[in-house]
């Protein structure tokens, strides 16, 4: 019997391993959304978001900005978590599936690889400018903007502990 930490490393995966679930999945019948960030700072407004594109499919793979990627994105003093932590709290969340690390700033070539049946950004994204739409679309899938819930985000918690230790 696996050890619940076990159970929430196992949902961390390569590429190839995620590929392989994935495919097992749909091959079941299991719609399969995925959604991307770098959850530097899990908080409400996470949580709220990965419930709600859980509840568009089956199954939730979540892909997450590497270290690299996140500091090209949101800049030299970001991520305030590394890697492991940001990949193994969001493996523990009871609506999340799977979890595969990615190096590039967007998750192009890993949609290209899972291609989900449904991909979910959050924000004011239209969907024609979400990475990996075209893709998703011409496979059959479906692409959707979910809200942010307000009054949440990574920046202003760290802007409130930078504020805090002046």
């Amino acid at each position: 019997m696996k050890t619940v930490f076990e159970h929430i490393a196992a949902k961390v995966q390569t590429w190839e391993q995620a590929r392989d679930t994935v495919s097992r999945w749909q091959a079941q019948g299991e719609k399969v959304v995925f959604t991307n960030g770098c959850f530097d700072l899990l908080h409400f407004g996470h949580v709220h978001y990965l419930a709600d594109a859980k509840d568009l499919g089956h199954r939730l793979v979540v892909g997450i900005n590497a270290a690299a990627s996140v500091r090209r994105l949101k800049g030299p003093s970001r991520p305030i978590n590394d890697e492991l932590t940001r990949l193994h709290l969001l493996a523990a969340l009871e609506m999340v599936d799977l979890v595969v690390g990615f190096e590039q700033d967007t998750p192009l070539e890993l949609i290209r690889l899972l291609l989900p049946d449904v991909l979910v950004k959050g924000g004011d994204w239209p969907v024609a400018s979400i990475v990996g739409a075209e893709e998703v679309l011409a496979a059959g899938g479906s692409v959707r903007s979910l809200p942010f819930v307000e009054g949440y985000s990574t920046t202003s918690i760290e802007a409130k502990i930078k504020a805090s230790t002046l």
